[in-house]
């Protein structure tokens, strides 16, 4: 059965016709997105909103062309509908979960993504690449009451396998263990702070079900949750998908000028999931989240310092 395009576009500054409304029937399987020339009052059932306007307020997005960028979102969301859809719906329900139960949420709908056609047609068409583990991917350092992780995976970017997303675990468990530990300083070694999921390990996990218990059981995120508070994270170059995502949690987030963010998974036929659904709201709200995750568009520290996104940019950190 073939089925439409889910994307709905609703001018604002025009009267729409009632049945494109959120709220409407079968609007829980579309992407609504709202374009206005200015921001407005939204009622909050907008999964994006667009405006021309410069430096608008959370939560729309500011584009030069709202009406081409819309134009581009409806070709990703017909490209990758379920990944679209799947994206949204777990944005919505975020608000009305407990954190940790936002992670599960997310696990499932990238579990079931992961066996998706789309994903395994984007599996086919990626080049094949060498996994290059290393024994010691994160280095763990103390002095007095301050703990200092740093990924050190620098001939990868710092790409999260499974054994960085294990070492990383088991750093943020002494973090969590701990209450004499009042800072965490989260750092990445060489080019980039983090690249993202390791791809030469994409697809590898057969089984989607048990890809799901592990990423639940050793979940980097729920311990975040737990800690953020005392993270300060550092980033620099490349900050992309789990990059991102897991740092969004930290209490504090300080950003080199050459910082680049980006979430790639829709792309892939995917959601994020490294706990991006569940972080990126807290600073950005589920709108603009949304609309980088669909996009995936570089965002510039510029922007993500103006979204909160970022807290500081520091020069050299």
């Amino acid at each position: 059965m073939t089925l439409d395009s889910p994307f709905v576009l609703v001018d604002l500054d025009h009267e729409p016709s009632p049945e494109l409304w959120p709220g409407a029937t079968g609007a829980a399987g579309r992407v609504l997105v709202g374009l206005a020339e200015k921001p407005a009052e939204a009622d909050g059932d907008f999964d994006i909103l667009l405006t021309a306007a410069p430096d608008p307020p959370r939560p729309w997005v500011s584009c030069a062309d709202p009406y081409a960028t819309a134009h581009r979102l409806a070709e990703i969301v017909s490209d990758r509908p379920a990944a679209s859809v799947a994206l949204t719906q777990v944005l919505r329900m975020g608000p009305s979960l407990a954190p940790t139960d936002r992670l599960v949420v997310e696990s499932l709908a990238y579990s079931t993504l992961q066996a998706s056609a789309v994903f395994r047609a984007w599996l086919d068409l990626a080049p094949a690449r060498t996994p290059r583990p290393s024994p010691a991917p994160v280095r763990l350092s103390r002095e007095g009451d301050r703990l200092t992780v740093t990924l050190d995976r620098p001939q990868a970017r710092n790409a999260m396998d499974a054994g960085t997303r294990d070492a990383l675990c088991e750093a943020l468990e002494v973090a969590v263990a701990d209450p004499s530990i009042t800072r965490v300083d989260l750092y990445g070694n060489g080019p980039a702070f983090c690249a993202g999921g390791d791809l030469s390990e994409f697809g590898t996990a057969r089984d989607p079900a048990q890809a799901h218990l592990v990423r639940v059981r050793r979940s980097p995120a729920t311990l975040l949750q737990l800690c953020g508070d005392r993270v300060t994270a550092h980033l620099h170059g490349a900050c992309v998908g789990a990059g991102i995502e897991l740092t969004a949690f930290a209490g504090r987030v300080l950003a080199s000028p050459d910082t680049v963010i980006r979430l790639p998974e829709v792309g892939m036929g995917l959601i994020p999931g490294a706990g991006g659904t569940a972080s990126l709201p807290l600073r950005v709200g589920r709108e603009r989240t949304a609309y980088l995750a669909l996009s995936g568009e570089a965002l510039s520290v510029e922007e993500a310092l103006r979204w909160g996104l970022v807290d500081e940019v520091v020069e050299g950190d």
